[in-house]
């Protein structure tokens, strides 16, 4: 039975929250009455409440899939500090520390467990999974499950099989890019019994969306960063442009740090949270930084390089202004930027012999005969592999996918190796060693009481576990460790990214290697149009940029009055901003009257339906923050040109 009033009153104690937002309080009554649930919520709109809540008044754990690593510790963590046992269970956790997770959830001792979607189908998790008392099944970033998503992953399509040992369980799917299409594929892909649908607008009216015509990128991201002041996030699509960039910030004075997928996961979780603490003000990475990052106050998001969908874009630039703080996309682009565009067609849909050509190589690579190799795994390094047999590895990686969506192989390159340590020296030395500082003193103690047999062996190693018994975060007990290993005291060895290709049949004669219409000729048409309405974007002159996001994704408002587009029109074709209430609404009313592209005296400024000494306050704030500035009486804005 539904309470309203205990689901309000767990909000607010737990949280803090008075009131639920948007549509939470729907998508939690449709679940706690046991219907099967598709909930549609732009980033930043509160989408881990509308399990959470529920999942600590449901009996029983709340399942929750997710293939963000990032997102997982995050959670778990916030969930911990809050009294809430959670726990988490991904690539690169011990055999024993998985078997913990299990026994405890199978006595109950977990509200919540997040599982990739490659740990939920082996046959160890289905096993224990039985055992365990489900009260829901969540599955975030539901658009992975659909083929004509434009981030789909194979192992979504197992879940399918969860629901077959979870009879009676509902279903929450939560995504925050989705078209009419995809919504029905991911209901039809989860079994929903019935269709349970809820959409909050994607309208964000404190997201100002621009785009910049430039030849000289770095200038002009540097120029925009000197322009906005407060925390940001640069997108590439390149990993070594990473750290090129931030070597060119760094220059001018600018805090930053890079992010890729290929940096271990001690590094990711140091420059997360030096990010996360304002101890670094730019973070220049690929799109595998951002996905669960819980940072409110980000208020720049900059792509350096134009995404492949608008889906990949919206979801992006989404992750500024979850505060509801005025905050800026800006997306630069070029002609060269249109013609990569188009390019990359046909690189991700490489011709079909090529396709079969790769297979062949791969086979011979990894030295699989005809006839063998069904359920085996090997290492393999693609760079390596596309050096020996001439190829370009974005060909290679595309031919891949291709052929893992066929069925014929899988592929991970999520897979880490996990951290090893060993001492170089007898445990009676180090008793002689007085030169240590206090962080290297914490973290050898802990080291000696959480990890065993590292005086014989390398042995695996938990840093997380490190970090709770030294009492230091992620970032120094890292760095200590690098300066044990230079002290000649131990080896430490930092996790590793190894991709790994398995066969799911066994290997076939080239010339029966067939690629099926739904998985190369349709998926390549859709995104060629998914190219071609990211082009549009880039060329659009007459309507909103907010307006031609939603449209996109079957949604409409009114012109957003803040946009480049917006902004070029006479000023008196412009959408009048409506005035508000709270300072952060007063805030952005004043930002969204002075971007209208030259410089104001205060009396021109229509504020007569506040008090004169609240508005002054908002614009000494704004000053104190960089927002605005002041010259000769006159306020300008910080993009305002």
């Amino acid at each position: 039975m539904y309470d309203a009033k205990a689901y309000q009153d767990t909000l607010r104690r737990v949280w803090g929250y008075p009131h639920f937002r948007g549509i939470q309080a729907d998508i939690i009554r449709s679940i706690a009455e046991g219907h099967d649930t598709l909930g549609l919520m732009p980033t930043g709109g509160g989408k881990s409440i509308t399990f959470q809540v529920p999942a600590i008044l449901m009996e029983g754990t709340c399942l929750v899939i997710t293939p963000l690593i990032a997102l997982m510790k995050d959670q778990v963590a916030n969930l911990r500090k809050r009294g809430i046992m959670a726990a988490a269970i991904y690539s690169g956790m011990t055999h024993k520390d998985i078997i913990r997770h299990l026994d405890n959830a199978h006595y109950g001792a977990y509200k919540l467990l997040y599982v990739s979607p490659e740990r939920l189908v082996t046959p160890l998790f289905q096993s224990r999974l039985r055992s365990i008392k489900v009260s829901m099944l969540v599955v975030d970033e539901a658009h992975c499950i659909s083929q004509w998503g434009y981030d789909f992953r194979p192992h979504y399509l197992r879940i399918a099989e969860i629901r077959a040992l979870l009879p009676g369980v509902p279903v929450l799917a939560l995504t925050a890019t989705a078209t009419t299409a995809v919504c029905k594929d991911i209901q039809q892909k989860l079994a929903f019994k019935e269709g349970k649908l809820f959409r909050m607008s994607f309208e964000r009216k404190n997201l100002r969306y621009v785009v910049r015509r430039t030849d000289d990128k770095i200038a002009e991201i540097i120029h925009i960063l000197r322009s906005v002041g407060g925390s940001a996030i640069v997108y590439t699509r390149n990993r070594n442009a990473t750290a090129e960039l931030v070597k060119e910030l760094q220059a001018k004075g600018i805090t930053a740090m890079h992010y890729h997928a290929r940096i271990t996961s001690a590094e990711k979780d140091a420059r997360q949270e030096l990010w996360q603490n304002d101890l670094t003000r730019v973070m220049v990475a690929t799109n595998a930084f951002g996905m669960g990052i819980d940072k409110p106050d980000v208020r720049l998001v900059i792509h350096y390089n134009v995404p492949d969908s608008l889906e990949a874009y919206f979801q992006e630039a989404g992750r500024a202004g979850r505060d509801g703080g005025l905050s800026y996309a800006v997306l630069l682009c070029n002609d060269h930027d249109v013609a990569l565009l188009r390019r990359r067609v046909g690189e991700n849909y490489p011709p079909r012999d090529y396709v079969r050509q790769v297979y062949e190589d791969v086979a011979c690579y990894l030295q699989v005969a005809e006839g063998e190799g069904e359920d085996r795994t090997f290492e393999f390094n693609l760079e390596g592999f596309s050096k020996t047999f001439h190829h370009f590895p974005t060909l290679v990686q595309s031919a891949i996918h291709l052929l893992e969506r066929a069925g014929y192989i899988c592929y991970s390159d999520e897979d880490e190796a996990q951290s090893r340590l060993m001492f170089i020296v007898r445990r009676d030395d180090l008793y002689h060693i007085d030169y240590l500082n206090s962080d290297e003193e914490r973290v050898l103690q802990a080291v000696l009481r959480c990890c065993t047999g590292v005086f014989a062996d390398y042995m695996p190693i938990n840093e997380t576990i490190i970090c709770e018994a030294s009492g230091l975060d992620p970032h120094r007990v890292y760095e200590t460790l690098k300066s044990l290993t230079r002290h000649r005291l131990l080896n430490y060895v930092p996790a590793k990214r190894v991709p790994r290709i398995t066969y799911l049949c066994r290997r076939l004669k080239t010339e029966y290697i067939d690629l099926p219409t739904e998985v190369y000729d349709l998926r390549k048409k859709q995104f060629e149009q998914r190219v071609n309405a990211m082009i549009g974007y880039l060329k659009e002159t007459e309507l909103c940029r907010s307006r031609y996001l939603l449209r996109y994704f079957d949604d409409d408002a009114d012109n957003c009055g803040g946009c480049d587009i917006c902004l070029n029109k006479p000023a008196d074709t412009r959408p009048p901003v409506k005035p508000a209430d709270t300072d952060a609404e007063i805030s952005t009313y004043i930002l969204a009257m002075l971007e209208k592209g030259k410089p104001l005296a205060p009396q021109d400024i229509d504020i007569s339906q506040w008090d004169e000494a609240r508005v002054g306050h908002v614009l000494r704030a704004l000053l104190d923050e960089g927002k605005i500035c002041c010259r000769d009486g006159m306020y300008h804005a910080g993009l305002a040109q």
